[in-house]
C-alpha cells in the first residue's frame, strides 16, 4: 500500500504508542478539566499539529543532525524540559480556588499542547526509528508513502484525543462537585509534568 509494509501493524503500533502515558495524554486531561471539550479539543489540534511538524522534520533528516549533534540535541532538551517544569510548578503553586493555570481562550490549550508536543526531541528520534520499519525500501513512493504515515498519525492522534477529551469532561463533571478532589488531582497533574521535564534532563 505505497511503499507501506504492514499498514495494519503500523496503526497497531502507533495506538499503543498513544496509550504511553506521558506530556501530551496529561496535557489533554489538564486542559479538558480546566476548559471543558473546547478546550480539550483546542489541546488535541495542538498535538496533533506538533505531530506532523515532528514527524516531517524526521522525514527531513533532522533526528540524523540532532543525533550527530549533541549541543543542539542537549538545547532542544533543555528548553522542553523547562517549559514542562514551569507549567508544573505555576500547577503546584496554585491556590484552592484559584483561577484556572492554563488560559481560557481556546488557541492557548492549543498553542501549550502544541509546544509541549514539539519541545520533547525524542519524539523526533522515535519517528526516525519508526517509519522505516513500515516502508519498503523498493516499493516506497517518496512523499506519497511519508505522507501516507503523516496522515494516518495524524487521525489516529485526533481520534484518540477525542477519546480522551471525552471521557475527562465526563469525569471532570463530577470531580467539580468536590473541590479538594480536583485540587489534588491539579496537584499531581503538576507534580508529573514537573517529573517529566527532570526527566528528560536526567535521561541525557
Amino acid at each position: 500500500m505505497l511503499g507501506v509494509t504492514d499498514y495494519g501493524a503500523f496503526v497497531v503500533a502507533f495506538l499503543i504508542f498513544l496509550l504511553i502515558p506521558g506530556p501530551g495524554n496529561l496535557v489533554l486531561i489538564t486542559s479538558t478539566s480546566k476548559g471543558g471539550v473546547r478546550a480539550g479539543l483546542a489541546a488535541t489540534v495542538g498535538i496533533v499539529l506538533g505531530d506532523q511538524v515532528l514527524s516531517w522534520l524526521a522525514v527531513a533528516g533532522v533526528a540524523a543532525v540532532l543525533s550527530t549533534s549533541p549541543t543542539a540535541f542537549a538545547a532542544v532538551q533543555w528548553v522542553g524540559a523547562a517549559y514542562l517544569a514551569w507549567l508544573g510548578v505555576k500547577m503546584l503553586l496554585a491556590k484552592l480556588g484559584a483561577a484556572p493555570i492554563l488560559n481560557i481562550k481556546p488557541y492557548h490549550y492549543l498553542r501549550q499542547a502544541f509546544l509541549i508536543t514539539l519541545l520533547n526531541p525524542k519524539a523526533i528520534v522515535f519517528y526516525m526509528a519508526f517509519f522505516p520499519l513500515f516502508i519498503d525500501p523498493v516499493r516506497q513512493q517518496g512523499l506519497l508513502t511519508f505522507g501516507l504515515l503523516a496522515f494516518t498519525i495524524a487521525a489516529l492522534a485526533f481520534m484518540y484525543g477525542l477519546i480522551a477529551v471525552l471521557l475527562t469532561h465526563f469525569f471532570a463533571e463530577r470531580m467539580r462537585r468536590n473541590p479538594k478532589a480536583g485540587f489534588l488531582l491539579e496537584k499531581l497533574a503538576g507534580l508529573c509534568l514537573l517529573g517529566f521535564g527532570v526527566r528528560l534532563v536526567l535521561s541525557r
